[in-house]
């Protein structure tokens, strides 16, 4: 299943792309596409930095199951004060 996923700000700037698209098995999770956002996008976070994935407007557990068509985006660590 290929999904679209939109990225913002930072990710946005080091993926060179407002949009990705990304393939994933059928009943694939949010945890198996941030892997796989990973493995093609390697320098898009550390390791060490969580992607925040919001399916659909709500903010997603890694446990989530996608559906083709869902609207998928990366928010990055966002800092300041």
């Amino acid at each position: 299943m290929e999904l679209n996923v939109r990225l913002f700000a930072l990710y946005r700037e080091r993926a060179g792309s407002s949009t990705v698209p990304i393939s994933v098995d059928a009943g694939a999770t949010v945890a198996d596409l941030t892997a796989e956002v990973r493995r093609q996008l390697p320098n898009l976070a550390p390791p060490d930095v969580q992607i925040v994935v919001a399916v659909n407007a709500d903010y997603a557990e890694p446990d989530v199951v996608l559906q083709a068509g869902d609207d998928i985006c990366l928010i990055p660590p966002v800092s300041g004060g």
